[in-house]
């Protein structure tokens, strides 16, 4: 028996007899508003913990021979998808010019619609001739003429006929698709650079006339992970009675993304920052976007991580106690300040 009463002495919750207890509408109306904010709490640090966060991680990037995938989604408003070409080059001495590997031209109208791709079969090259305007057959014999006189072969004489006349229709080009490159640093550049220099003047009648209004829908060099963010996407520049080069100038850094599964992606983030420069009737160059990227020697290992379940359990303990705690505190004291307001007014009914 002396152990037992030994126990009971530690008891830090006391119990009191039922007939000792009551009940107010104040107490019950506390305890709802406990529970409720309870109830709400509780649910906020199980959503806190079911969500992971991300641990950024920096180390030297030890990658060797393996090419860097440049993703391209972009339209030219001004430009028909004949003249334009996608060009690449790196300090490894590799140029390539006119890539079209993976590379998908949309030929676009006046309205941003899409009207065939580059490469036109019969059916729709003759629906797409259809659609000139008598007026336009003076205009044509002229540029037979002058094209005899430049001495062009046919192809070139058609070729230069075709994106004169996409000119007038206000046609445009959506260039999109993946280059894969050597991974260093380098440049790949959309332009007229594919046109022998003597077509591309005929065409336009001078570099000032080239307009590489563009808008740059998509440019990352990977898949993307969540919450990232490529800063060219959404990029719109358009030139107005003047032509010029753009030069995005991009430092890419190395990037590993490991989801909470294990599973690793392999990608890359950037900054960026932009260059433009006006054409005058002097200069021998001729307008483009440039895409000018070197490698950061820093690769950045972004980590999904959840937190622990001891975590979870000492969070709702901590917050749950306390509700509990204050909710109790607030019940005693609407409770005497009941009692203290309600006492006087009986002492008077007794007088």
């Amino acid at each position: 028996m002396g152990l037992k009463q030994a126990l009971k002495s530690l008891d830090a919750f006391p119990r009191a007899e039922e007939h000792l207890l009551q009940k107010t509408q104040s107490g019950a109306l506390v305890s709802i508003i406990g529970l409720v904010i309870m109830a709400s709490l509780f649910m906020h640090e199980l959503r806190y913990y079911i969500t992971t966060y991300t641990v950024h991680q920096m180390s030297v990037d030890l990658k060797r021979g393996e090419t860097l995938p440049i993703h391209i989604n972009m339209t030219f408003p001004a430009l028909p998808c004949d003249v334009l070409s996608v060009d690449a080059i790196d300090m490894s001495g590799k140029h390539e010019v006119d890539l079209d590997t993976n590379i998908w031209k949309l030929r676009l109208n006046s309205y941003g619609h899409i009207i065939g791709t580059e490469y036109l079969t019969d059916l729709v090259e003759k629906e797409h001739e259809e659609h000139k305007h008598d007026h336009n057959k003076d205009h044509k014999d002229d540029i037979d003429e002058k094209l005899h006189a430049f001495g062009f072969d046919e192809a070139a004489e058609n070729m230069i006929k075709k994106v004169k006349h996409a000119l007038e229709g206000g046609e445009g080009c959506r260039v999109y698709g993946v280059l894969d490159v050597q991974r260093v640093a380098g440049n790949f550049h959309i332009s007229v650079h594919g046109l022998n220099i003597y077509v591309a003047q005929m065409i336009f009648g001078g570099a000032k006339n080239v307009n590489v209004s563009h808008v740059i829908h998509d440019l990352s060099f990977g898949p993307k992970y969540p919450g990232i963010h490529n800063p060219l996407d959404g990029t719109v520049r358009m030139l107005h009675d003047t032509s010029g080069t753009f030069k995005y100038y991009i430092k890419i850094v190395p990037t590993e993304y490991r989801y909470i599964s294990k599973d690793v992606l392999p990608t890359n983030q950037f900054s960026v920052t932009e260059y433009f420069s006006t054409i005058n009737e002097f200069d021998r160059t001729w307008p483009a976007v440039y895409f000018l990227y070197d490698l950061s020697p820093i690769t950045v290992t972004i980590k999904e991580e959840r937190r622990s379940f001891l975590h979870l359990i000492t969070r709702l303990c901590a917050v749950l106690g306390g509700t509990f705690a204050l909710t109790g505190m607030l019940d005693r004291w609407m409770y005497r300040l009941l009692e203290a307001l309600t006492k006087p007014s009986a002492r008077s009914v007794l007088r």
